[in-house]
């Protein structure tokens, strides 16, 4: 076994240096096909996992994302063809508001299908792994929107990302690896803003976003009643959802996410399937708002969201727009083993008192202003890349996200906070690394402005982890990244 293990990686180097070569010799580029957090091996947990559930290590992979549970799931396919749940992770931080991305700089976590394949895989992401999620697809670029460097990462700090800790996204990395290994060409990612059951669905009936989500919901659909991938095309400025010639057509349609939809039918098995469970879903919902079920509130400028495990370990810590409980059950959660390292620096998600609303009716998104991101270089190609141009997958490689803080946004006139004064965040290191960040993190600029360092840190209050001091902030998500503006 050992033996196999070592010709294995011998032959996975060999075919990785190979391809830098090709790829212009940049000793940078060599050095990846060494890199440790790369190559790490799936977990030992993880592979009897997938023995008990009939998988195979490289079986092709699917991932999806909710925010509102922030939780992330990787499904892979078992020897009978269909996908099956491997495992979930906690989603540390994510940021933005429940909704699609629309803008550059606008916060959001993008939601919808995604694909991913080899060039999009950052081995030396300053958050130390990365994989980019390809956003903007064809369906945001025709309805104009913008953005770029979208990633699901390291390091539980977020701008527009889906953050895990190092640990879990060196486990997600390696299954993906492992996937490419078997012959998966590219792994599909589902983004949702929540789990679309009706129960969310009659929650969020006011949103201005249902629309977007009852579209997305239908591959949501296919994928539940089929447990495989949906075939994913776009046309007319929507999704559609395993499409196929018709049966009198002489070829394959020709799908533009601009232009009008060609003709196409979805076989029958699978649009029968979906139909009858829209169908117990809409009954269900409308069910739920017939007995009164409360709309979902206002996001009164709360920033995104993090696992109620993460915010558990966090002194003041807040679960956000995700879902979690009172002070006292995430107090309960703090004795439970976090999923990986804490970082001292992440930041919980909390309410900006300046544009509180008075008491919110229906569920809406936050119309306050949000930072631009700001793009790196794209200074090497991905671990994957000089592979995938091999195997005839574009892509462009993901680099590290930075972005500048955010202006102070303007208060409302109309608005009323609900507490009289924030308290400035305390930053403790929960779970410090043993070794130091990676030489890839850009340097912080000396002047960079720090609001929450300017602001001495209150004292420990009595639920304060014990044996955790408060500090003061000196090594925010801010002030680490402000270098590569």
């Amino acid at each position: 076994m050992t033996h196999r293990t070592l010709v294995r990686a011998l032959l996975t180097s060999a075919v990785l240096a190979a391809g830098v070569m090709l790829a212009g010799c940049d000793s940078d580029q060599i050095s990846l096909a060494q890199n440790a957090k790369a190559n790490q091996p799936v977990p030992p947990k993880l592979v009897a996992a997938m023995t008990e559930k009939d998988m195979d290590m490289q079986s092709p992979i699917l991932v999806r994302l909710f925010k509102q549970e922030a939780e992330l799931e990787v499904w892979k396919q078992t020897r009978s063809g269909q996908f099956a749940l491997l495992k979930t992770y906690p989603i540390c931080r994510w940021s933005g508001d429940l909704g699609p991305k629309v803008r550059e700089g606008d916060r959001q976590a993008p939601e919808g299908f995604y694909s991913i394949n080899p060039s999009q895989m950052n081995p030396q992401s300053a958050y130390y792994l990365s994989f980019n999620t390809g956003y903007p697809n064809a369906f945001d670029k025709a309805l104009g929107r913008t953005g770029s460097q979208l990633m699901v990462h390291g390091d539980c700090s977020s701008r527009g990302c889906y953050a895990m800790t190092d640990e879990q996204i060196g486990e997600i990395y390696s299954l993906g690896r492992e996937s490419f290994f078997g012959g998966q060409k590219a792994f599909q990612l589902q983004a949702y803003p929540f789990r679309m059951t009706p129960v969310n669905m009659a929650k969020h009936r006011n949103n201005p976003n249902m629309p977007f989500w009852k579209m997305i919901k239908e591959g949501y659909d296919h994928f539940e009643v089929t447990k495989q991938e949906p075939k994913v095309d776009f046309c007319e400025k929507k999704y559609v959802f395993d499409a196929v010639k018709a049966p009198n057509a002489t070829r394959d349609p020709v799908f533009d996410a601009s232009a009008k939809c060609p003709a196409y039918v979805i076989p029958e098995e699978i649009a029968s399937a979906v139909r009858e469970k829209e169908q117990q879903d809409a009954a269900e919902t409308a069910k739920l708002v017939s007995k009164g079920t409360p709309v979902a509130r206002l996001n009164t400028g709360i920033d995104g969201g993090m696992n109620a495990i993460f915010a558990s370990k966090i002194p003041e810590g807040n679960t956000g727009l995700s879902e979690g409980g009172d002070s006292q059950a995430l107090q309960s959660m703090s004795l439970a083993r976090a999923p990986g390292t804490i970082p001292g620096t992440v930041n919980p998600p909390r309410p900006n008192l300046a544009v509180q609303q008075e008491e919110p009716v229906v569920a809406t998104t936050s119309s306050t202003a949000r930072v631009a991101s700001a793009n790196t270089s794209d200074k090497s190609e991905g671990f994957f890349s000089s592979f995938a141009q091999k195997v005839g997958i574009g892509g462009t490689a993901d680099a590290s996200k930075t972005t500048a803080p955010p202006p102070a946004p303007v208060a409302a006139a109309a608005a009323k906070p609900k507490v009289a004064e924030a308290k400035p965040q305390s930053v403790v290191r929960v779970a410090p690394k043993a070794e130091p960040k990676q030489a890839a993190k850009p340097a912080p600029k000396p002047q960079a402005t720090n609001t929450a360092a300017a602001v001495p840190a209150p004292a420990a209050s009595s639920t304060q982890l014990a044996g955790s001091a408060p500090v003061v902030q000196t090594n925010s998500f801010d002030t680490r990244f402000s270098a590569v503006k």
